[in-house]
C-alpha cells in the first residue's frame, strides 16, 4: 500500500509484464518513500500541487491509454522497431517512465528531470530484475530513463513511448491540479485556468489515432492548452498522431461549441 492508502492501479489490458511490473512497484518501500519526499518539496515546501503518487498514477493511466490508441491506429512502438522487443514491453516503458518522471523533485524542482534519471537508474534495477534478463532490462531501463528526461517541455523525444509520457503528463490539468494554490489565495492565470478545465477525455480520433477532448467552463482554460499541452505535444514524437478539441459549457452544462481545435 502507498501513502494514505493509495495503491497504484493501471489497468493492464492483458499485458502480463505490466501486471508484474505494477506488483513490483506496489511492493517497493523505497519508491513509496520517494513519492512522499517529492510531495514534501512540492506541496509542503513550495505550495505546488501533488507530484507524488496521485499525479503519477493519473499520468501513467493517460500515457498508457495514449500508447494503446497509437498502437490501435497503426503506430509501432520504438522499442519494437529498434530492438525487436514486444508491444507489452512498450507498456512497461510508458508506465515506468510515467511513475518515475517526477521523482527528481525529491532533490529539487529545478532540473528535476536530471536528478530523476540518476535516482531511477538503481531503482529500476530492483523493479525490473524479477521480470527481465540483463539484456532486456538494460534496454528497458534506458528507454524509461529517456522517457523521464524527455518529459521536460523542450527536450527532444526520440521514441514513441517518451512522446506518450510527455503528452500524458500534460493532460493532468483539470480543476484539482490547482486546488492548493487556489485555496491558498494564489489566484493567477495558472490557477484560474486550471480551475476552468472540467475534464479531459481520450479516445480514438476520426483522422488521427489519438483524440483529446477538453471540456471547460471558462475561456481561461485555453491558457492551459496553449501554455502546457500544446508545447508539450509539439515537442513530442507523437504530434502527427494527435488531435485536440476544446469546448466550453455554459450554464446548466449547455455546450457552447468548439473553441479550440488543432
Amino acid at each position: 500500500m502507498l501513502a494514505d492508502g493509495v495503491r497504484i492501479n493501471v489497468p493492464s489490458k492483458g499485458n502480463m509484464m505490466l501486471e508484474r511490473f505494477i506488483a513490483e512497484v506496489n511492493s517497493s518501500e523505497e519508491l513509496r518513500q520517494l513519492w512522499r519526499c517529492v510531495n514534501i518539496n512540492a506541496v509542503d515546501r513550495s505550495g505546488m500541487s501533488d507530484h507524488g503518487s496521485v499525479h503519477v498514477q493519473i499520468v501513467a493511466n493517460a500515457s498508457y491509454k495514449i500508447l494503446r490508441l497509437l498502437i490501435a491506429g497503426g503506430v509501432t512502438p520504438s522499442v519494437v522497431t529498434n530492438y525487436s522487443l514486444e508491444v507489452d514491453d512498450a507498456g512497461v516503458i510508458v508506465v515506468g517512465a510515467s511513475l518515475l518522471h517526477d521523482i527528481g523533485i525529491s532533490v529539487q524542482r529545478e532540473n528535476h528531470e536530471i536528478y530523476g534519471v540518476i535516482i531511477a537508474r538503481d531503482l529500476l534495477k530492483s523493479l525490473l530484475s524479477p521480470l527481465y534478463d540483463v539484456h532486456a532490462r538494460t534496454i528497458i531501463t534506458s528507454e524509461i530513463l529517456h522517457g523521464i528526461i524527455a518529459h521536460q517541455m523542450e527536450e527532444v523525444c526520440l521514441t514513441i513511448e517518451a512522446g506518450a509520457v510527455k503528452v500524458g503528463d500534460a493532460l493532468d490539468l483539470t480543476q484539482g491540479r490547482s486546488r492548493i494554490p487556489f485555496e491558498a489565495g494564489q489566484v493567477n492565470i495558472h490557477s484560474a485556468s486550471a480551475q476552468a478545465i472540467q475534464s479531459v477525455d481520450l479516445s480514438a480520433g476520426e483522422s488521427k489515432p489519438v483524440h483529446i477532448d477538453i471540456h471547460m467552463n471558462s475561456y481561461a482554460g485555453i491558457f492551459q492548452v496553449d501554455e502546457l499541452l500544446k508545447p508539450k505535444l509539439q515537442h513530442s514524437s507523437i504530434a502527427p498522431y494527435v488531435e485536440i478539441r476544446a469546448s466550453m459549457s455554459g450554464e446548466e452544462g449547455r455546450d457552447l461549441g468548439v473553441v479550440y481545435s488543432i
